[in-house]
């Protein structure tokens, strides 16, 4: 999904056929930055309000320190919990992602000017380099998956801190933006030359997205 918003993000702020970004759009970072945030964040603050009282109750049941409740409480309506290996999956769990993207969108606006001037073979290169780490960061929380399952009833087990850091890193989500927006940059200074190329076709890439399911018979979990 990350790879996605930064393939948008290139395709909507850079200049197709040219090496430049669109200054109207990055000219102001702090603008971008707005824009992008308040596209989500008043419906998290929102959800996150009206189950507050949910995520509290449950923290009484399991006799969770107030202070540790009102920090875990902060990090969510901040969207800062995906900094914190031990509180990623607090309160509401699937806001890790939000507050990943958040961080992500800081660095937009730089990686978007930076990009677009390079030439094709730039944004190859890049898109290559971006993948390469995003590989080694996905067999890295592979092997750490064993950490994932821990029982919260049990005072004596431990927080997946090492998954957590693997998996739910705002580093590794701006990887992923970056090499969304790498390949949105690539398609964007084809030629005509270049489209008159041999390019694999969709069936191609979607066998091989596929065959990946096969890694499930292996000792590496990329789920």
């Amino acid at each position: 999904f990350f790879v996605i918003l930064g393939y948008i993000s290139a395709y909507t702020s850079t200049k197709i056929g040219e090496r430049s970004a669109d200054e109207r759009k990055l000219a102001k970072p702090e603008l971008f930055f707005w824009s992008r945030v308040m596209s989500y964040y008043p419906l998290h603050f929102l959800v996150s309000t009206m189950f507050a009282p949910m995520f509290i109750a449950v923290e009484r049941f399991y006799k969770t320190p107030w202070k540790t409740t009102g920090f875990r409480a902060f990090l969510n309506f901040s969207l800062l919990q995906a900094w914190f290996p031990a509180e990623t999956q607090t309160w509401n769990q699937p806001a890790w992602f939000l507050s990943a993207l958040t961080f992500s969108n800081i660095a937009m606006p730089q990686v978007l000017i930076r990009s677009a001037m390079l030439s094709k073979s730039g944004a190859q290169k890049l898109f290559l380099a971006m993948t390469g780490l995003s590989v080694l960061q996905k067999t890295s929380f592979s092997q750490t998956s064993r950490f994932h399952e821990h029982n919260i009833t049990n005072a004596d087990s431990q927080v997946p801190l090492i998954w957590n850091m693997t998996r739910f890193h705002p580093f590794w989500a701006l990887i992923e933006m970056v090499m969304g927006v790498a390949s949105a940059r690539e398609v964007m200074l084809e030629t005509e030359e270049d489209k008159k190329r041999f390019h694999l076709g969709p069936l191609a890439y979607f066998v091989a997205a596929y065959s990946s399911l096969l890694l499930r018979a292996t000792k590496f979990d990329f789920n």
